[in-house]
């Protein structure tokens, strides 16, 4: 599988993130040390210099702030929306902007803001409700090879309907992508 091509500053909606093979994004309490050393070189420059916002939710934001965590390990610098029923009792924060106001207007505040980059998504939970709403125009994930077991879900949403997608590339885009492992330490020999 060949990864599609370089992510653009296109003023996109873009739900994006690094995934555990089995689906999650954060480990138990949003824990993402996981993904040390999985990234492929390159890939986060290439985000920063292609994102103009960033919007995300509460909770993942309260563990980022705890921890002085910014988007890119601090590499990335603008603003950040941060969806919550209570900005009343949030810790302020340079560069972050708290918004309790429905999801079409956080994204168009996200966009104007992004000033023609992408408004990057990161929260499972909002992305899932944009793209309820057709308002995610892009999901882009990095598939490590871990399988994390429990924590945060990618996408969560029992009793409904599957939700179909096309990849963006060459070849079929409804067609299956294979990913192969080994469990590290298994030998290569029997193919």
């Amino acid at each position: 599988m060949n990864d599609t091509e370089p992510q653009t500053a296109a003023g996109k909606v873009l739900w994006h993130f690094t995934m555990s093979l089995d689906g999650f994004v954060a480990g138990p309490d949003h824990a993402m040390d996981w993904m040390t050393g999985t990234n492929r070189p390159g890939l986060e420059g290439e985000y920063v210099t292609t994102t103009g916002a960033v919007l995300g939710g509460r909770d993942g934001w309260d563990m980022a702030a705890a921890s002085g965590g910014r988007p890119y390990g601090g590499d990335w610098n603008g603003p950040i929306f941060v969806l919550t029923h209570h900005p009343e009792d949030a810790a302020p924060a340079e560069g972050v902007t708290f918004l309790d106001c429905d999801l079409a207007e956080a994204v168009r505040l996200g966009l104007e803001a992004a000033d023609g980059k992408n408004l990057e998504v990161l929260s499972p939970t909002i992305g899932a409700q944009l793209l309820d709403l057709g308002l995610i125009d892009e999901i882009d994930l990095h598939i490590a090879p871990v399988l994390l077991g429990e924590g945060i879900r990618l996408y969560h949403n029992p009793g409904r309907a599957p939700i179909h997608l096309h990849q963006v590339g060459d070849g079929d885009p409804s067609s299956e992508v294979n990913v192969r492992y080994r469990p590290a330490g298994t030998s290569t020999t029997g193919d």
